[in-house]
């Protein structure tokens, strides 16, 4: 009985057990990938994974341990040359289960196991399949039709000087700023009549106020002179 127990025992005894996860285990170095139901490839993965992390180091003890669990010289060499090279420095993950339907006969669910790093149609071939991905993104074309426009207009062997000296020399430059500055005498004079006109005071009112206290003022003195006059 399991009682609780999380191994799985694939339906047999610890030694026909240990026997299937090595045969498994030296058919995907040789192979790098291989056809099985899920229960075995999730199996395998957890026993094979561990012994990939110790090909890192290769070292005498590394090897001996692991051919302690494989038996086969073929595959240690496999794992500490090719396999090895390839892997690099990947932080575990080296393989891959992709489950690829139900068997006929028994409907057992069935799955692909497999090294990441061997999977040409993810790699590209190379290892980046981010720089491989196609761009489709539309600011990324606008920004390339920006670019090819600029490099168009300006030409990296002219330099900015002499452009700016080939505008302002031109003969239609030099019109056309003459247009704008000079004014005919017509036009100044009636600039400065209308500043005139807006700069007069309306003076109409304050000479009114003058004559009206002058008057008042007359009228004053008259009266003072004819009461000193009595």
């Amino acid at each position: 009985m399991r009682h609780g127990n999380k191994i799985n025992h694939l339906g047999r005894k610890h030694g026909h057990r240990d026997a299937l996860l090595k045969n498994m285990s030296i058919s995907l170095i040789e192979h790098k990938r291989i056809t099985t139901t899920l229960a075995k490839a999730k199996v395998l993965r957890t026993h094979l994974e561990p012994i990939i992390t110790k090909v890192r180091q290769n070292t005498t003890h590394s090897r001996r341990v692991v051919f302690s669990y494989l038996q086969n010289k073929e595959a240690v060499k496999e794992l500490f040359g090719i396999i090895a090279d390839k892997i690099g420095d990947r932080p575990g993950g080296y393989l891959r289960i992709i489950k690829t339907g139900y068997r006929l006969g028994d409907a057992a669910p069935t799955a692909l196991i497999e090294f990441v790093d061997f999977n040409d149609v993810y790699t590209k071939g190379d290892g980046n399949a981010a720089a491989a991905k196609k761009r489709t993104r539309r600011s990324g074309a606008a920004k390339k039709a920006t670019v090819e426009n600029s490099n168009v207009a300006t030409p990296k062997n002219v330099d900015e000087e002499e452009i700016v000296d080939q505008v302002t020399d031109s003969p239609e430059m030099v019109e056309a700023t003459q247009e704008e500055v000079v004014h005919t005498p017509e036009e100044i004079v009636e600039v400065k009549e209308t500043v005139a006109e807006t700069a007069e005071p309306d003076n109409e009112d304050v000479v009114s106020i003058d004559d009206t206290t002058e008057s008042e003022s007359s009228e004053e003195e008259k009266k003072d002179e004819n009461k000193e006059e009595a």
